[in-house]
Parts: C-alpha cells; structure tokens; sequence
C-alpha cells in the first residue's frame, strides 16, 4: 500500500512544527491542511474525538495523536534514513525526559509572556528566562542537544523560537542577550531546510498575536 500522509495542523502551532520537521526529515511527502481552530473540521473531529486539537497525522488512514508521539511514530516508521531519537537508551531516555521538561513548561511559561500584562508578565518573563537558560545549560557548547545530530530534542523544541521575537515585542525582552548560546543553535537549526519549510516567519507570528491581543483586549 503507498503511504498516503496527511497533516492536520494550524500554521502558528509550534507543536505541529515538530511532525512538519520530522517529516521532511525522513523525506516523507505529505498533504498539508491547515484548520480553522474556531471551526474545527469533521476529519479533525473524527480523528482526534477525544483533546479534538491539531496536529493529526493521518497515515494510511489511521490517526495518530500528539506531536511527540507522531515524531516517535515518524521515525520507527521510516527507521531507513536520518534517525530522530538516539539508538543508546540511556540518551534515548535523556532525550525523552528534556522533550517531556519543554512539554511541560514552555508553552506556558512563552504564553504568559506575550499574553498577559502587568505583575503576571512580569513573573512570566522571569519563568520563561530561567527556563530558557536551564534549557541552555544542558545544551553547553554542543551544536544540538545530541551533540553533532539534529534530533529529538532539538525538533521539540525549535517551533518556540517561531514565537520568541513576539515574546520579545510585547514582554520587552532581549533573549539574546540573555541566552545567546541557545540563540546560536536556533540559527544553527533553521539552516536546515525540514526547519526553514515548517518554521513560520516571525513578522506573520507576531502579526497573529498582536490579532489575538487585540480580539481579547490584552493591551
């Protein structure tokens, strides 16, 4: 049977940045389409009946949900060519945890910063800051999080970078300044073309956030 791969997906998500990249890591064709998140589609409803949230992998016509699950599916799938997650256990293991550590405090802690306003964003800079920096402190001086290979934890976490200058705009930040390390590595990163295609300009990111802001009157 041919692979037949959709994505189901929202162009700002930086969640489905992570199956975009690991997709065209592995060279995978795919079919893109973009979700209105305000009106859901049926396939999205039918595919994902139980968070109904993007992204959706959709290969061969069976779903598969969550975007660290789908890179993990991704690469035992098409295991022949770039692998995604390190064949030791133990780095295997290590790189599951720093990927679980960004699911669990980024987005959160990235939201506070362009989201609210006053003494909440003020607290959220200082958590997003710290987590970036403890995030820098296991990269040290490595060209990715592996080392020498782009991988798992690398891809679980470039999609963010889409959103940081937004975060620099309306939390008056300079996260370069402050991480310049891990800045270098998402330059590094974007040199990569499955990042460069799957990435969003930043100027159309902060165009959407300053809409949102403005829709629930955030100013």
């Amino acid at each position: 049977m041919a692979n037949e791969v959709i994505l189901l997906d929202f162009w700002p998500s930086m969640f489905g940045m992570r199956t975009r990249i690991a997709l065209r890591e592995k060279g995978i064709e795919f079919e893109y389409r973009d979700e209105d998140l305000w009106n859901k589609s049926p396939l999205l409803l039918e595919t994902n009946p139980v968070h109904k949230k993007i992204p959706v992998l959709i290969h061969n016509g069976k779903p598969v949900c969550e975007s660290t699950i789908q890179v993990q599916y991704i690469d035992e799938v098409w295991s022949d060519k770039n692998p995604i997650l390190p064949s030791d256990p133990y780095q295997r293991a290590q790189a599951r945890f720093w990927v679980d550590f960004i699911d669990k405090k980024m987005y959160d802690a990235q939201r506070k910063v362009w989201w609210t306003k006053g003494e909440e964003q003020e607290t959220g800079k200082k958590e997003f800051i710290e987590l970036l920096k403890t995030l820098e402190s296991e990269l040290r001086d490595k060209t990715y999080f592996g080392g020498d290979d782009f991988g798992y934890v690398d891809i679980g976490l470039i999609g963010f970078y889409s959103w940081f200058h937004a975060c620099e705009k309306y939390g008056n930040l300079n996260i370069e300044s402050e991480c310049p390390k891990l800045i270098a590595w998402a330059k590094t990163c974007m040199q990569r073309e499955s990042v460069a295609k799957s990435l969003p300009d930043s100027e159309k990111v902060i165009k959407f956030v300053t809409e949102i802001r403005k829709k629930f009157m955030i100013e």
